[in-house]
């Protein structure tokens, strides 16, 4: 049974909704420049909760997918947050539809997409009936991916050790980190409200600031400068890049480094870190080797959906990561949660309103607080005087 969608920026005499395409297989890179009302065309298998909420955050009239937003592998959280937010999610639609040419008005009923009256592609349009009986799915077979997460951390830590336990292969920086606290940034989950909460600490500790990939972004928008950027180099942008930051580049163990020809071509000072593993990973390992006393992070990777919701087996690396730095972490991802809503707005006026009592009442009890309240009748009684004179007697 076909469900129909709803018509948002649906094209003037016809059925369904469109707009224009944006396509991209890399989701990150298509919501630089997806705007409202566009059409979002991806390839991304397991949509995950990041790259679900940057899709939300750019307002796209819907959400196309070449490959399965959820393929039972374990129970990824984008598809229901891109269907809480009302934006119609088409998924499985195949490789026909990224053949689709960039700005093209599209055309979407249905499960099907259509470039005027041609059909393009055919997929499933996702409900909440279906994600939700897809995560049940995904649930079930979590075990599967529980062994091969694990065998994935055996594989890390043997290829790996040298780096984890003794720090061989760790660059050497400019930035003194030697006993400073540190605060990494990742674009993760709650990463901004968790900003905002930590105003207090980084006015008092001035920790060094590290920005992994488009954290140095988060951290310039917030309203300071990273001290350091560590990253691959492709979330990041121009402008953090060349904010005076000092720069590592995230490079593979066999010295390819992807983001360090756009880093040279701006004439940004750098040094290469080959490591295996994620960038998140990189800056912690960088920190603890450099001497931080405490590392702060917001917005990483900390259970085991978590890993796996980042859509890659390498996540094992975080996991061993954070044991190594352990003694020094704290996760302050959430930390933003944790006394919200607390007191509501009448709490706080009725609270206010019993102080006045309080002290209303306190003054009245003193012979201070006697005479300034038949000082302050005095002067209603001459301010009710002067504006009984302005109005005059009533005329007979």
């Amino acid at each position: 049974m076909r469900v129909p969608l709803r018509k948002r920026a649906s094209l003037p005499d016809e059925p369904g909704l469109g707009g224009p395409a944006r396509v991209d297989p890399r989701t990150k890179a298509l919501t630089k420049r997806l705007r409202p009302g566009d059409i979002a065309v991806i390839d991304h298998l397991d949509i995950d909760r990041v790259s679900a909420e940057a899709l939300v955050a750019c307002s796209p009239a819907a959400v196309l997918n070449a490959a399965r937003s959820t393929s039972g592998r374990y129970p990824n959280l984008g598809p229901e947050i891109l269907l809480e937010a009302g934006i119609p999610l088409v998924d499985d639609l195949g490789p026909d539809v990224m053949a689709i040419t960039e700005g093209r008005a599209v055309r979407v009923l249905d499960g099907s997409v259509y470039d005027g009256e041609t059909l393009i592609a055919e997929g499933v349009l996702q409900t909440t009936e279906t994600v939700a009986a897809a995560m049940e799915e995904a649930r079930a077979g979590l075990s599967v991916q529980l062994e091969s997460f694990a065998a994935n951390t055996m594989d890390y830590l043997r290829r790996e050790r040298d780096l984890l336990l003794d720090g061989v292969g760790v660059p050497d920086i400019d930035t003194d980190i030697d006993g400073r606290q540190v605060l990494i940034v990742v674009r993760g989950y709650h990463y901004k409200e968790d900003l905002v909460t930590l105003r207090p600490y980084i006015r008092e500790y001035r920790p060094v600031l590290i920005g992994v990939d488009g954290g140095a972004d988060a951290i310039l928008d917030a309203g300071w400068t990273p001290d350091l950027i560590v990253g691959d180099m492709d979330s990041v942008s121009d402008r953090a890049l060349l904010c005076g930051a000092e720069v590592v580049v995230h490079a593979y163990r066999d010295g390819r480094a992807p983001g360090l020809a756009r880093v040279e071509q701006l004439g940004v000072g750098h040094v290469v870190f080959p490591a295996t593993g994620t960038s998140e990973d990189v800056a912690m390992l960088l920190a603890d080797d450099k001497g931080a006393e405490l590392i702060v992070a917001v917005g990483t990777h900390a259970t085991l959906v978590e890993f796996l919701d980042k859509g890659r087996s390498g996540m094992a690396s975080t996991f061993l990561t954070r044991l190594r730095v352990g003694g020094k972490l704290v996760d302050a991802k959430g930390v933003s949660r944790l006394y919200r809503h607390r007191i509501s707005n009448v709490q706080l006026v009725l609270l206010v309103l019993a102080g006045l009592l309080a002290l209303t009442v306190a003054l009245a009890s003193t012979a201070a607080g006697q005479t300034l309240a038949g000082l302050a009748g005095a002067r209603f009684d001459d301010l009710f005087s002067w504006l009984g004179s302005l109005v005059g007697e009533p005329q007979e």
